[in-house]
C-alpha cells in the first residue's frame, strides 16, 4: 500500500472533519436532551399526571430553495402555457427550474420537487389541467 498517495491525505482530513462534526452533534444532542428534561419537569409541575409519551416530536419542514410557498402550481401552469405539447411531471419540473435559471440542481431536491408538482397536478386535475393519454409517466396539459 502506498502511504504517500495525494488522495490519502485529503481522505484523512475528510475523515477527521466528519469525526469532529459527529462529536459536535453529540454534544448538541446531549444539551437538547437536557433542555427537554427541564421542559418535561415544568409540564409535570402544571399537570403531574400528564403522559409525556403522547408528545410526538415535531418534524421540521424544509422549504423549497427555488419556489416560495404557494407558488409551485402557478409556476407549473406557466411552464405548461409555454410548452408545445403535454409534459410529464419531470419534464415540467425541469422546465420550471430552467425558467428560474437553475442550471445544476441537487438530484434529491429535484425528486422532492417532482413529487410536489405531481401532487399539485393531481389536486387540480379536471379544473385547470388534464391528464393526456394513459400509462406512466402521466403527461399533463392545460384545459383550454
Amino acid at each position: 500500500m502506498q502511504t504517500n498517495h495525494p488522495i490519502l491525505s485529503g481522505l484523512i482530513k475528510l475523515h477527521a472533519d466528519l469525526g469532529g462534526q459527529i462529536f459536535e452533534n453529540r454534544k448538541r444532542a446531549e444539551k437538547l436532551a437536557g433542555d427537554m428534561k427541564h421542559v418535561e419537569a415544568v409540564i409535570r409541575m402544571f399537570e403531574p399526571g400528564f403522559n409525556l409519551k403522547t408528545i410526538a416530536p415535531r418534524r421540521r419542514h424544509k422549504g423549497n430553495a427555488w419556489f416560495k410557498r404557494g407558488t409551485l402550481f402557478r409556476h407549473a401552469l406557466e411552464a405548461l402555457r409555454t410548452a408545445t405539447g403535454p409534459l410529464t411531471a419531470r419534464d415540467l419540473t425541469l422546465a420550471m427550474l430552467a425558467a428560474q435559471g437553475v442550471s445544476t440542481p441537487d438530484q434529491k431536491a429535484v425528486r422532492d420537487l417532482i413529487g410536489g408538482v405531481q401532487a399539485s397536478l393531481r389536486n387540480n386535475e379536471g379544473k385547470t389541467v388534464r391528464r393526456v393519454g394513459e400509462g406512466m409517466p402521466a403527461r399533463w396539459e392545460l384545459i383550454r
